[in-house]
């Protein structure tokens, strides 16, 4: 029996585990919570930290095991592919590459190098040295941690007055504690965030969608809904797919699910804003499943044993799609959701991961959903009004 070893222990590796057990894998989970809930689905947990990558080569050499993945789990991606190249398993990619994608001021450098369109952006470590090179930057910018997924401590700084609190709450979410300031690309229409698929370096699948932000929620860049099909014009979508596909030749990648962040801004131009070698949160990998009938969970799972990838074919998508992404923007005791007729009636899951009497956060990231819930719509202006005005058609009762 094969054996896969997966880094974290979030809800998003429920389906990963369960479709690699169906494949007849034993799955091994790995991370230093041992509550976390994937844990109760694998065949075995090991309590190791996923950040620290030689005590991971330690583990995978010690349980034998035939592929490493950090599926929708940022942290560990580095590590895996470390793990990967050591070992000689199946990997995304060179290890060096997957340090560039997953270092947002390795990756703004990498794609300024090679003419790619980017903000200006750059990286620092020291608080201070930031301070002075801002006047070199045009307001407003965006300061983030190098390497934090979720929006945790992402924050858009309009002056002087608030850099320097935004800064620090960047270190303070950041592993390194390093931080990017990069100038903030005013977006034209809807930015994207979902799902693709290359395999031995040809990206073969490759999705846009529509992405939603509460802004009245405590951290408002942390995507609170998602639509599809994409309303990005056919140009924009050719363009970013084709120098999607310069970057992954660019760095050597071979056989991965990607979640890529695009957007296109009001210069009109295209730009790859984020391009990690995992699957995404938010159960995107899911959602894909649902409108296109293409399993990139199974194809992952496939890749990290190294299995053949069969070629997926993108179909024609008539029907509208959306995922509202649950959460509160008071703390507080959860009692219930409640959801208007209107929408009930274009629902096709409801995943609710909070019971009543649990205590529950602000949004201040995408680790405070509380759940998600899909719906399908036979029109593009049904399905973007559900998701761009949840609040009027779903109520969470907070104590």
């Amino acid at each position: 029996m094969k054996k896969l070893l997966l880094l974290g222990g979030l809800r998003y590796l429920i389906p990963v585990i369960n479709i690699a057990q169906e494949m007849g894998l034993y799955v091994i989970t790995c991370d230093n919570v041992p509550g976390n809930i994937a844990h109760k689905y694998s065949n075995e947990y090991q309590n190791v930290s996923i950040i620290d990558k030689d005590e991971v080569l330690k583990l995978a050499k010690e349980l034998d095991v035939d592929g490493i993945m950090s599926f929708a789990v940022d942290p560990g991606v580095v590590t895996a592919a470390y793990v990967a190249e050591k070992l000689n398993l199946p990997k995304p990619g060179p290890y060096e590459s997957v340090k560039i994608l997953q270092d947002k001021a390795l990756f703004r450098d990498f794609l300024e190098k090679n003419n790619f369109n980017v903000p200006k952006a750059k990286g620092y470590i020291h608080l201070d040295e930031a301070i002075v090179d801002i006047e070199k930057f045009s307001w407003p910018v965006i300061v983030k941690p190098v390497d934090s997924a979720g929006s945790k401590g992402v924050g858009k700084v309009e002056n002087y007055s608030e850099l320097r609190e935004k800064i620090q709450n960047a270190i303070s979410h950041s592993q390194s504690k390093q931080f990017i300031i990069e100038e903030y690309i005013e977006q034209k229409g809807f930015a994207s965030d979902s799902e693709s698929f290359s395999i031995n370096g040809e990206l073969t699948f490759f999705t846009l969608s529509n992405q939603y932000f509460d802004k009245n929620s405590a951290n408002p860049y942390t995507p609170a809904g998602f639509t599809w099909p994409s309303n990005m014009a056919d140009r924009h979508k050719k363009n970013l797919s084709s120098e999607i596909q310069r970057l992954l030749k660019l760095l050597k990648m071979r056989t991965s699910i990607y979640n890529i962040e695009a957007r296109v801004g009001k210069d009109d131009k295209p730009y790859i804003m984020e391009v990690s070698p995992r699957g995404g949160g938010n159960r995107l990998a899911e959602m894909i499943k649902y409108i296109t009938n293409v399993d990139l969970i199974e194809n992952s799972v496939k890749a990290a044993i190294g299995e053949k990838v069969d070629f997926m074919q993108l179909p024609s998508v008539n029907e509208y799609w959306g995922e509202i992404i649950l959460h509160s923007n008071k703390e507080g005791i959860f009692r219930k959701i409640e959801i208007s007729p209107n929408l009930e009636k274009y629902v096709i899951e409801v995943d609710v991961w909070v019971k009543n009497g649990e205590y529950i956060k602000q949004f201040l990231g995408a680790n405070e959903t509380i759940g998600t819930i899909v719906i399908r719509t036979d029109n593009k202006n049904t399905v973007e009004k559900f998701v761009s005005n949840i609040w009027k058609y779903i109520d969470i009762i907070v104590d």
